[in-house]
């Protein structure tokens, strides 16, 4: 009589753990370009740039409050001004709309930074 035994690995788990970390690599490194790429596409000048063009920064503070953060579990990137560095100042630029009193102009920096990393 002839016997076989056969064993079995299953390397599902682990799988998952490499998709998971490069899926992680992957948005770290994108939500990474679209930063750099906004923050490049804003000027420092004294002077206020045209509607519908990335806005000028005076100080440079508009350009150091662009932040990215990754949510591991989630899978998702959040990447845009921090409003507790800069206030409501970058939403007023993206969209327009009333700031300090005054009417802003649309001067979106985020969305063209966005089509201008997208392949």
């Amino acid at each position: 009589m002839l016997g076989i035994h056969v064993k079995t690995r299953s390397y599902t788990e682990l799988a998952r753990k490499r998709a998971k970390d490069a899926t992680f690599r992957n948005l770290n490194h994108a939500a990474a370009s679209l930063r750099i790429a906004a923050q490049r596409s804003l000027r420092k000048r004294k002077t206020p740039s045209a509607p519908g063009q990335p806005p000028s920064s005076f100080t440079g503070r508009l350009r150091k409050s662009i932040l990215y953060a990754v949510d591991r579990p989630r899978d998702y990137a959040v990447i845009g001004p921090s409003r507790s560095l800069i206030g409501p100042a970058g939403a007023a630029h993206e969209r327009g709309g009333r700031f300090r009193g005054a009417d802003y102009p649309a001067r979106p920096y985020m969305g063209p930074a966005l089509e201008k990393i997208r392949p």
